[in-house]
């Protein structure tokens, strides 16, 4: 087996080091990604006793092979190292994220039904009330883009689909965030982090025997009455834990790539104003700036995979049994794939956009979330043609796999 031995060091010289735990890392990662995927394609920390792989070919071929990089034991490198809730002897929850073709096929299939491209487009009058909604609440001349919108309307959306009760709806946003802080250096969930995500669990397992009782027109209630294929040839109901798990994922998923997606935007038209200045030109070009956002700084950074069999890749040998960190952000930046990838270009050719994912698990809710987006940036457009951020109060997200940010003040200019 051939490993790489490296010691820690900096993105711009030296020892090459990989930490995406440490609290100064999602600040830029960029520069450290391309030397990965220049010198060490298939990277190894004896720090954190994880593979990387970073080149775009690579990170695609991975996805689409869960033959070898299964999703079974988790999605994250804690889950993996550690067991579900920092428990070995607790397997993984029945997630449709933590499940390999056939059976993560068959609960995909439930859950896609809501997802379809009619009915998604036929909630998007809705989706601009939730998402204007919100933005009429704001300080017209100087507000938060991420505190006091961007993080508000997708879990609303999410949870207005599901059937979570309106007064119920923002408390799910802060369990999630509970559930996904780290601090520098940790990998695993802390306390609170657990205490929220146990929180928000009983809320849904009560929601959902409500639900049993008084089915309403809406997701959760949808799951309740569908039946699924199980393994054995039989067909029976989903039970309420499955449901619970279902709608924790989905709820969760909803909530946080739109709220950073949005919230990364104004940075960077601010960094690149000639950008913006197409999109008031011309607002056709709005759909191209989400991809480009998508591309340039993706929410997820990364995700984690397990190996089942030993692989082969430049060189170096994955052993069996190690979890391996598929890294999205860097293969959004492969230059093998695509032309000057460190430079925001709205019209930009895409080609395999890989921010929601690929193959297997690429995101049912891709749809909905480009929905959101590009109603955000056109309500941007309309409300905010000329703004400025206030960088001294830029705050970035303290998450394992998450780039984004968590405060992103603007004033309004006339």
């Amino acid at each position: 087996m051939t490993t790489i031995d490296i010691d820690r060091g900096s993105a711009s010289g030296g020892a090459l080091d990989f930490d995406p735990f440490s609290d100064v890392f999602f600040n830029d990662p960029y520069p450290t990604y391309k030397r990965l995927r220049d010198e060490a394609p298939v990277y190894y920390s004896e720090r954190y006793d994880f593979y990387a792989i970073s080149r775009h070919a690579d990170v695609t071929a991975a996805y689409k092979n869960f033959e070898v990089f299964s999703s079974s034991r988790g999605v994250d490198l804690n889950t993996i190292r550690n067991g579900f809730l920092n428990r070995p002897d607790m397997p993984p929850p029945q997630l449709i994220i933590m499940m390999d073709p056939p059976d993560h096929n068959r609960m995909r299939v439930l859950v896609s039904r809501v997802f379809t491209p009619r009915a998604i487009g036929a909630m998007e009058p809705t989706v601009r009330d939730i998402i204007t909604g919100f933005l009429d609440k704001v300080d017209a001349k100087k507000f938060d883009v991420v505190a006091d919108w961007s993080e508000k309307f997708p879990v609303e959306i999410i949870c207005t689909m599901l059937g979570v009760p309106e007064e119920s709806r923002q408390q799910i946003k802060k369990w999630l965030d509970r559930s996904l802080t780290r601090a520098p250096g940790e990998i695993g969930v802390s306390e609170d982090g657990m205490n929220a995500g146990i929180e928000a669990g009983m809320f849904y397992y009560d929601l959902v025997v409500k639900k049993r009782e008084n089915p309403g027109d809406d997701m959760m209630s949808r799951l309740i009455q569908t039946e699924i294929a199980r393994e054995d040839g039989t067909t029976t109901s989903l039970d309420d834990v499955e449901i619970v798990g279902f709608v924790s994922l989905l709820g969760g998923a909803g909530a946080e790539t739109v709220t950073k997606l949005v919230g990364n935007a104004p940075v960077c038209f601010a960094d690149n104003p000639d950008q913006w200045q197409k999109i008031l030109d011309d607002s056709s070009k709005i759909p191209g700036a989400v991809e480009e956002l998508l591309r340039y700084h993706p929410p997820a950074q990364y995700v984690c995979r397990y190996t089942l069999k030993d692989s082969e890749m430049h060189g170096v040998t994955i052993p069996a049994g190690k979890p391996v960190l598929l890294i999205n952000g860097s293969a959004s930046r492969d230059e093998r794939v695509y032309k000057d990838p460190d430079r925001f270009d709205i019209e930009r050719e895409q080609g395999q956009n890989i921010g929601f994912g690929y193959g297997v698990h690429s995101c049912l809710g891709a749809a909905l979330a480009r929905m959101e987006s590009r109603i955000a940036l056109e309500l941007m457009r309309e409300r905010m043609p000329k703004f400025e951020v206030d960088r001294s109060g830029l705050q970035r997200v303290n998450m394992t796999n998450v780039a984004g940010y968590a405060h992103v003040p603007v004033t309004v200019l006339d």
